[in-house]
Order: structure tokens, then sequence, then C-alpha cells
């Protein structure tokens, strides 16, 4: 399990997520995870990238034994 920081510049409002640290396997998972909703890209959202291929994903590390998959920390820029 890895440590991913992903993020968009697609939706930079006020309400919307610019960056998140994620766990994830691989890349390709990191970039699935959807700080908005714990359930992906099922919703559509304009708190986050539209679709995944418009988030950056930059590996930052390699996680603890044990951790579970999903959003560990996400960054918010409440209006």
């Amino acid at each position: 399990m890895n440590l991913y920081l992903i993020s968009q510049n697609e939706n930079n409002s006020y309400d919307t997520y610019d960056a998140a640290v994620v766990a994830a396997e691989s890349e390709d998972e990191a970039r699935q995870i959807h700080p908005s909703y714990p359930n992906g890209w099922l919703h559509k959202s304009n708190t986050w990238a539209t679709v995944p291929e418009n988030v950056s994903v930059r590996l930052i590390g390699g996680a603890t034994e044990g951790t579970k998959a999903g959003e560990i920390l996400s960054s918010f820029n409440a209006g």
C-alpha cells in the first residue's frame, strides 16, 4: 500500500477540494478516489475534477502495514 497526493485544477473556486492524501495500491487506484464521495465517480460533482483523467497523482511514500485504502486527509476550500 502506498500514499499518494492527488490534486486537481479543474474546479478551484470556493467549496471545492484542491488535494487529498490517499492510500492506494497503485497510481490508477489513487486517481479513482474521490474526496467528495466515498463511492467514487458515481456522482457528478462540482467540488472535484469531473473525470479521473483530470486528477494529478504523485507518490509520496509507503503506508504502514494495516493501512486501509482510501482518503487519509483532504484539503477543502470553504467559501
